[in-house]
């Protein structure tokens, strides 16, 4: 039987056998700060040959990755915007075009095509990889530029890339000072040294501990740290966790029975986990995400299901999904470790 022991979110011994993942959770922002330091002359070099080139008929957006910079730029970009997962480019891409392509680790044959593709075919090309990596290399081109990172983390890269679309004119601001300080302030209030009674991720790990989360987050970078978070929560759980649109989610709102104060918890048999609501508020104040929001929230408050709201303050929408997304992930680990199993 799996049960939650909070007590090991602020136990010394516990924390200790996570150690290297929280300090890595706690350096997300101290990466954004060095890959975009690492990669600014090159940047300043895709800059001027965008410059001479004009702007591109159209944006195709490479690799499995690209879904990221969907949900930032189409909003914004000016030109039509592609996101293309799959190995290759669409058939029309060409001389005219612009290709950028994450590439985390540089070894993925997929990302490697496209980034060929893109070089046989004259378009311009942007690609994010560790040097001498096999993408790095098949990125080598007239038209092309190696943005160099040392890879792994995805967040840092593409904050590269969208921070090189913004200075051309094809996307939103996005300071790489400004998500790296968002980072760091959730880093701060989640830190394993702060205990349950003030620290953020312990709180909504407990409060999922013996639930169901439904994810909701109304714009569209919200709505993909939701889609993430989930996935976050399933992994660390095992459990289920879902995240989607508001009117996927009110049904499972709807479905839940109403909370029965007189239940026993000590029950040998529990029922179905209770849905919890969680909101990731990232500040959006669009009339429908208001409404979809009220929606949810009265749903919730009708069946007696609790409504946990992550905020994130940050200056930029960018900055904001950073935040959002690594508060949940912290959530997610406190959550994992919390969970023990009786032998």
């Amino acid at each position: 039987m799996t049960w939650f022991d909070e007590s090991r979110l602020d136990d010394e011994r516990a924390l200790a056998g996570i150690d290297l993942l929280l300090r890595s959770l706690a350096e997300s922002g101290a990466r954004v700060r060095r890959e975009a330091a690492g990669a600014a002359e090159p940047l300043q070099e895709a800059v001027r040959r965008a410059a001479e080139s004009g702007r591109p008929r159209a944006v195709v957006a490479a690799g499995p990755d690209s879904r990221l910079l969907r949900a930032v730029l189409e909003p914004y970009c000016p030109v039509p915007f592609v996101a293309w997962p799959a190995p290759g480019l669409p058939g029309w891409a060409g001389s005219l075009d612009l290709v950028v392509v994450l590439a985390p680790t540089g070894a993925d044959p997929g990302e490697a095509s496209a980034a060929a593709e893109a070089v046989r075919r004259g378009a311009q090309l942007v690609v994010a990889a560790p040097e001498k990596s096999l993408v790095a290399q098949h990125a080598e081109g007239r038209d092309s530029t190696l943005l160099p990172v040392e890879g792994g983390d995805t967040l840092a890269m593409a904050i590269l890339m969208l921070t090189y679309l913004n200075s051309v004119g094809l996307g939103p601001e996005a300071d790489a000072d400004k998500v790296a300080d968002a980072l760091d302030d959730v880093a701060t209030a989640c830190s394993p040294h702060r205990d349950i009674s003030v620290n953020p991720g312990k709180i909504l790990a407990i409060s999922l501990a013996d639930s169901l989360p439904v994810v909701w987050g109304g714009s569209v970078l919200a709505a993909r740290a939701a889609r993430r978070v989930a996935e976050g929560l399933r992994r660390a759980s095992g459990r289920g966790a879902i995240a989607g649109d508001a009117d996927d989610l009110l049904p499972v709102l709807e479905a839940a029975r109403p909370r029965n104060v007189f239940d026993d918890p000590f029950a040998e048999e529990q029922p179905s986990a209770r849905p919890v609501l969680v909101i990731l508020d990232d500040g959006a104040t669009d009339p429908i995400m208001v409404e979809q929001r009220r929606s949810l929230t009265e749903a919730a408050d009708a069946r007696g299901v609790r409504v946990e709201v992550v905020e994130a303050n940050a200056s930029t929408e960018v900055a904001r999904y950073a935040s959002l997304l690594l508060q949940g992930t912290y959530s997610a680990e406190y959550l994992r470790l919390g969970l023990v199993n009786d032998v």
